[in-house]
């Protein structure tokens, strides 16, 4: 077989084929690729944080007179903001402890501090008196940085199942700790007089879950013979602890 007609064979045979599905099938893998590859690139990105505003502030107004409706709150028309939209008074001021857990958390959020719409971060004072505590909770939208100002606390969080590990730490003034969003955590005054902390939330509206609180003080109540299993407690102990934290 000589060379000429091997060449011409295959010339017949390529302009045999039709390239357009070829080229389609290509095109396809292509694009398909590229989606990935933004994939890729974009949702780290998603995932680590709300999407960044698209104008300098949106100062919540509570009303839709003057405003549009983002994030849950109306924003104020711009031209009507003034400084004290973005200003809080009196956290320097001690706060009565009435609560049988012997703790005052006063917070600055969107509710009180309307400049902070949109910003994603909030502020608490807490008060604890002797042997008080601010009880193990979560907030479900906030991961939670704390300064102690005065006194000795006991802090410490939870992680998550299956592990369930207890990272605890004895904090005096001017110490810091940090706990991740959502997972479960406390303070415990454990010094001999009064304590001080304030904490910084990455949430304009962190929200709080007390587990106590919630689960036995559910309305209307949970079943007590489905927290008795729980708990794996008899069901008049559940509903005793019910009676205490009926609202």
């Amino acid at each position: 077989m000589s060379h000429k007609f091997l060449i011409s064979s295959i010339q017949s045979y390529s302009t045999n084929i039709n390239p357009l599905p070829i080229f389609l099938m290509a095109m396809k893998s292509l694009s398909f690729l590229a989606v990935l590859s933004l994939l890729a690139l974009t949702l780290p990105l998603a995932i680590a944080s709300d999407p960044s505003q698209l104008q300098d502030f949106c100062v919540s107004a509570n009303t839709s007179a003057n405003g549009v409706f983002v994030n849950g709150k109306f924003c104020k028309d711009p031209k009507l903001v003034t400084a004290d939209d973005f200003f809080f008074s009196g956290l320097q001021t001690a706060r009565p402890i009435t609560s049988p857990v012997g703790s005052t958390v006063t917070a600055v959020n969107v509710n009180n501090l309307l400049g902070l719409n949109t910003l994603g971060i909030s502020l608490v004072r807490i008060d604890y008196a002797v042997n008080g505590q601010n009880p193990p909770h979560t907030h479900p939208r906030a991961t939670e940085i704390l300064v102690v100002e005065q006194g000795t606390l006991l802090v410490g969080f939870v992680t998550s199942n299956p592990d369930n590990r207890l990272f605890s730490k004895v904090l005096n003034e001017g110490d810091v700790f940090v706990f991740p969003e959502g997972l479960i955590h406390f303070q415990a005054n454990i010094g001999k007089a009064p304590a001080v902390a304030f904490a910084a939330l990455s949430s304009q509206n962190p929200g709080v879950i007390t587990i106590a609180n919630t689960v036995f003080g559910a309305n209307p109540a949970i079943n007590p013979t489905i927290l008795a299993k729980a708990f794996q407690l008899n069901p008049r102990v559940v509903m005793d602890l019910q009676t205490k934290f009926k609202k």
